[in-house]
């Protein structure tokens, strides 16, 4: 058995790819409209599904927001060095909810960005 994605509902699937691929770096693996159930799915990851796990972005048509609930947690992506993809992140516009430094009771690296849908993710220092 192996992870093979987790999905998210978006509301802009266009802003969300560019967020994703522009800011994050991933590459847009594949994307699907099913007209007949009014959505798309687009797949985002670092390499072939056949390998990794990826991202699985869900646009319902007829929806333009979600609220995420208290019971969402975050995506966390290992980068080489987390003060730089802030810095980038950044640059980007992207949105940084925590910045770069030690974590809670830690010595590990991490921040917090923000994707358009306001999910959270952790950038964690590699080790």
């Amino acid at each position: 058995m192996r992870l093979l994605h987790t999905m998210l509902r978006v509301g802009n699937l266009q802003t969300s790819i560019k967020f994703y691929t522009e800011v994050l770096d991933m590459k847009l693996l594949r994307q699907k409209d099913y007209p007949d159930g009014r959505f798309t799915l687009a797949f985002l990851g670092y390499g072939d599904e056949s390998e990794n796990t990826v991202i699985e972005l869900t646009h319902n048509w007829d929806t333009e927001h979600y609220d995420i609930g208290n019971g969402y947690g975050h995506i966390a992506i290992e980068v080489d060095d987390v003060y730089l993809a802030v810095d980038k992140i950044k640059q980007l516009n992207g949105k940084v909810i925590r910045e770069a430094g030690p974590m809670n009771a830690g010595t590990t690296i991490i921040a917090f960005v923000e994707d358009p849908d306001t999910y959270p993710i952790e950038l964690i220092g590699k080790k």
